[in-house]
């Protein structure tokens, strides 16, 4: 298989990556090169960046590896670390979903190389044309591989307050990002627009196969929204529900807890946590997020009851929890400080 790429380099001419285009793969070499010669692309999107070699014809390169779990339903486990170079920010779980005329992306990475990685490995199942890739939050490490499929015209589905939750940190997401796994692999990133914003409750239809979508109130963040296979019966959770990683506290602790209460009550076989997994049974794989989530709270009320300062209370909140978790040291005084910051005014 051949597909069309561009390399591309930072302003300075070093490193430099090839960047795939989307939409151009073919079995022979002269299939793709035909390809970029009847509909050349668009390379406004890379403006910022120094071609080093414009549109060219080269082998597939590596693709994410996906179980298929279900019929037409493809799962990528993500490591259980943070963005950094060793990993190239392959840290969230990832999905696609195939119907009869289309595909449907779930998450897509924290770069470009991951959204790229996650194409090839639809291509290698499928020819139809990828229609949705569904955002389930705002977070880094779930949104910043969209941008490969979003030039192909596939439609950007996420919540309706997704849009301005990426534009206020769009500046702080790529400059973090492009630190923690290096600009060599970070090249081409850029954050999408959404065209579908959820404000509720949604549905699309990839032909005899339909997804239902869900907008949750503030909860893991404020952007939080699930996707529901219904032909599978599988719920892709996002940072909903966290499995072996330690939950990221970025929105209300009282209102996660009230959000995963209603979620134990959905007609659903099993979910794909956004961390972990890739398939925990439900809703029996909510109880380590409840009981994280419960010591949080109680831990944090407690402090606040004794008159202790913050800087003094996250240090011990909730670390009766340290041992369930994994990345423990890295998050759980984030989450005390957004918790002790919202119960305090209780």
């Amino acid at each position: 298989m051949f597909e069309a790429v561009v390399t591309l380099c930072v302003m300075g001419g070093d490193p430099c990556r090839e960047a795939l285009l989307a939409g151009y793969e073919a079995a022979e070499v002269a299939g793709c090169a035909a390809g970029l010669v009847a509909a050349p692309p668009d390379l406004g999107p890379f403006a910022g960046y120094v071609l080093r070699k414009s549109p060219h014809c080269a082998p597939a390169a590596d693709m994410l590896a996906f179980t298929e779990v279900a019929p037409g339903v493809f799962l990528h486990r993500g490591l259980i670390e943070e963005p950094a170079v060793g990993n190239g920010g392959d840290v969230a779980n990832i999905g696609f979903v195939i119907g009869e005329i289309s595909v449907a992306v779930i998450d897509s990475g924290s770069a470009r190389w991951v959204g790229e990685a996650v194409w090839r490995a639809i291509r290698a199942q499928t020819d139809l044309p990828v229609s949705h890739v569904i955002l389930t939050h705002m977070h880094p490490d779930h949104v910043l591989g969209a941008e490969v499929f979003a030039q192909t015209g596939t439609k950007v589905v996420g919540h309706a307050g997704l849009n301005r939750a990426l534009a206020d940190r769009r500046a702080n997401y790529l400059d973090s990002l492009t630190d923690l796994i290096g600009p060599a692999q970070f090249i081409g990133t850029e954050t999408v627009r959404v065209d579908i914003p959820v404000g509720g409750e949604g549905e699309i239809d990839l032909g005899g196969r339909r997804i239902a979508l869900r907008a949750w109130p503030l909860a893991h963040t404020g952007t939080d929204l699930t996707a529901l296979d219904l032909q599978s019966g599988l719920l892709f959770t996002g940072d909903l529900v966290f499995d072996e990683h330690t939950p990221a506290l970025d929105g209300s602790v009282i209102g996660w807890q009230t959000v995963l209460a209603e979620m134990s009550d959905l007609r659903v076989t099993q979910v794909m946590p956004g961390h972990g997994g890739p398939l925990l049974d439900w809703p029996a794989g909510a109880a380590p997020m409840l009981r994280y989530l419960s010591v949080l709270a109680a831990d944090t009320r407690a402090a606040i009851a004794a008159g202790r300062r913050l800087g003094d209370a996250v240090r011990t909140i909730a670390q009766s929890e340290a041992a369930h978790w994994k990345l423990f040291d890295a998050f759980n005084a984030r989450n005390a400080t957004v918790a002790f910051t919202e119960l305090e005014w209780e």
